[in-house]
């Protein structure tokens, strides 16, 4: 099966320039199909499709590199300027934030451990403090800090406590947000601006926003009718859901699902999809194209983004 390329506000008779853009070289679509929820489409490629491999004519491109949580951002003229520091790439210091079992926390810290991923977990944040994520995280050495306090949770930080924590004592680079139910506080967006990243059960953006979480999601796109749902990773600003989407991976929805079919298939694919990001991200893989999209670009040929 090829790669599939998303876009909002497609339909059978809208014709989609992108593809016959020269700028932009697609081979040619062995298939296309329509999803029939938010006007979503999805459009099917063989495996000869590279995107953005036309590297003197595609637009100027900038590396994000967070580096103890500064942001540099270098301009690049082109695709073949995308080199990192020629020096060894340090290991990044990660937080992540649960509020629950924590299952893509666990897939990235045995990532970690392997090797795949350029990284260590330093701490865990979490709202609740029984929760079966913060019981593996102690169960593996892992530092656990509550936020935001509470009634349920008088230990935890205010949010600039939070930002302190994370940036003076922990050291952290990047923050990813594993299934934490929380709104992040503006304090934090702030200090770790184009640093953090969620990931949500739908293909955003549709399904998301206040009041889509858990299989309250998969319910909704089943309920809609919805041909295909799946994984969404995307950095986050100060509202739920509305940051620029990184990546996602598409699974189909079922005749005969219930919504914990569903949820099952779309958390298998956000374990692999999490611990690709979370690579791309510590191997500073992620590029900005000049109209705000964030791309990552490929491990194996350096001139191919997704």
């Amino acid at each position: 099966m090829g790669a599939q390329i998303l876009g909002p506000d497609l339909s059978p008779n809208v014709t989609c320039p992108s593809l016959t853009n020269p700028k932009i070289p697609f081979s040619k679509p062995s298939s296309i199909c329509y999803l029939q929820t938010n006007k979503w489409t999805s459009i099917k490629f063989n495996h000869s499709l590279s995107l953005f491999s036309n590297k003197a004519s595609y637009p100027k491109l900038q590396l994000l590199q967070c580096i103890k949580s500064t942001e540099k951002l270098d301009d690049l003229s082109t695709v073949t300027d995308l080199e990192v520091s020629g020096s060894k790439l340090q290991r990044k210091k990660l937080a992540v934030f649960v509020s629950g079992g924590g299952s893509n926390f666990k897939a990235i810290h045995e990532a970690t451990l392997s090797g795949s991923v350029l990284g260590d977990i330093a701490v865990l944040v979490t709202n609740k403090g029984g929760c079966g994520g913060a019981q593996y995280a102690r169960d593996m050495g892992i530092p656990v800090v509550l936020f935001p306090k509470s009634k349920h949770e008088p230990e935890g930080l205010c949010p600039d406590e939070l930002v302190t924590t994370l940036r003076g004592k922990f050291m952290v680079d990047f923050v990813l947000l594993a299934g934490y139910l929380k709104l992040i506080p503006i304090e934090l967006v702030k200090s770790y601006p184009n640093c953090i990243l969620n990931i949500h059960p739908s293909l955003l953006p549709a399904f998301g926003g206040t009041g889509y979480y858990g299989m309250k999601v998969h319910e909704a796109v089943i309920a809609s009718g919805a041909r295909y749902s799946g994984p969404s990773i995307h950095f986050v600003d100060e509202h739920y859901d509305t940051g620029r989407i990184l990546a996602q991976r598409v699974v189909p929805v079922l005749a005969s699902d219930s919504a914990n079919e569903l949820a099952a298939r779309v958390l298998h694919e956000e374990h692999h999809l999490y611990v690709e990001v979370a690579a791309a991200l510590c191997e500073e893989r992620i590029v900005w194209r000049d109209d705000g999209v964030p791309l990552i670009r490929s491990k194996k040929d350096p001139n191919a983004y997704s």
